[in-house]
C-alpha cells in the first residue's frame, strides 16, 4: 500500500513538472506572439456563431469618463481591459500557487523535457540542482556533473531513439533501455529526482487541508504514528473505499494482543 501511494505521488510530481515546462513557450514563439492578432482573430466568434465586432470601431469609455464623451476602439477595450487583465490574473495566481523556491526547482527540472530535441536543456540550471540537493551529490559529483550533462545532451540529440520521448517518464525508460543510465549516472539521478521528489506544493496543501479537518481536541492526544495513519486513510480515501471492512476486522481480530473476540456466527 505504501509503495502504491509513493508511486502515485511520484506521478503527480511528474505531471506538475511537465505542466510547468509547458507554461513557458520557446523563444521563437515568444518573439512571434502578438496580442493584437489574437484579439482580431474571428475564429472563435465564427465557431460559436457570435457576431464579431469591428476592432476599429469606437465605443464610449466605461465609468465616469463616459460622461465626458471619451471613446476608445474595440481593439483597445478587448486588449487592455480584458486580455491583459486575464493574463495578469493568471500570473498572480501562479505566483501565489508556487513559492519562489518551488519556481526555481520546477524551472530547473523543466530543462529535462525531451520535446523538440531537448530544446529547453540548460546545463547551468541542471547543474544548479546538484547544489540544491547537495545531500544526494558528493563534492566530486558536483564537480563533474557539468561535463557529463554536456556530453549527455550531444549524444541524445544524435540518437534517433530519443526523438520519440514526450516526457521525463518516457525519457527515464528510454535511458534504461539504451543503458545510458549507466553511462550518465549523474544525469539519471537528476531524472530520478524529478520523478520521486515532492516538488509539488499541491501535495503539501492537500495534507494540511486534511489535517485541519481530522485534527480535533481528542485526536491531539493520540500518538503521532496513529495520527499519521489516520491522515493516510483520509487523504487516500478513494483507495480505502475499495478495501473490505470484514477483512480488516478479521485481520485485527486474528492478532494475539487483542482482548476482544468476534462472535462465532460473525460473517
Amino acid at each position: 500500500m505504501r509503495r502504491f501511494l509513493v508511486d502515485r505521488a511520484s506521478i503527480e510530481n511528474v505531471n506538475v513538472v511537465q505542466q510547468e515546462a509547458e507554461l513557458e513557450p520557446p523563444p521563437n514563439v515568444v518573439n512571434e506572439f502578438n496580442p493584437n492578432e489574437i484579439v482580431r482573430d474571428p475564429g472563435f466568434c465564427v465557431a460559436k456563431s457570435i457576431l464579431a465586432p469591428n476592432m476599429d470601431d469606437e465605443i464610449p469609455v466605461r465609468g465616469r469618463s463616459r460622461a465626458e464623451g471619451r471613446t476608445i476602439t474595440n481593439l483597445h477595450h478587448y486588449r487592455a481591459e480584458i486580455f491583459y487583465v486575464a493574463i495578469d490574473k493568471i500570473c498572480v495566481e501562479m505566483d501565489h500557487r508556487f513559492s519562489e523556491g518551488s519556481n526555481i526547482i520546477l524551472d530547473c527540472f523543466s530543462c529535462l523535457d525531451p520535446k523538440n530535441s531537448f530544446s529547453k536543456f540548460d546545463v547551468d540550471k541542471l547543474a544548479r540542482l546538484a547544489d540544491i540537493y547537495h545531500a544526494d551529490f558528493s563534492d566530486d559529483d558536483r564537480g563533474t556533473i557539468r561535463d557529463q550533462l554536456e556530453t549527455y545532451v550531444l549524444q541524445v540529440r544524435r540518437n534517433v531513439s530519443f526523438s520519440t520521448c514526450e516526457d521525463v517518464q518516457s525519457l527515464a525508460m528510454k535511458m534504461v533501455q539504451t543503458e545510458k543510465h549507466l553511462v550518465f549516472p549523474l544525469v539519471y539521478k537528476l531524472i530520478e529526482l524529478a520523478l520521486i521528489l515532492p516538488v509539488s506544493t499541491t501535495s503539501v496543501e492537500r495534507a494540511f487541508s486534511a489535517m485541519k479537518i481530522i485534527k480535533s481536541k481528542l485526536r491531539n492526544k493520540i500518538n503521532d504514528v496513529w495520527f499519521n495513519d489516520l491522515m493516510v486513510c483520509y487523504t487516500e480515501r478513494e483507495i480505502f473505499k475499495s478495501l473490505d471492512d470484514i477483512d480488516i476486522i478479521r485481520t485485527f481480530t486474528a492478532k494475539k494482543s487483542r482482548k476482544g473476540h468476534l462472535p462465532r456466527n460473525f460473517i
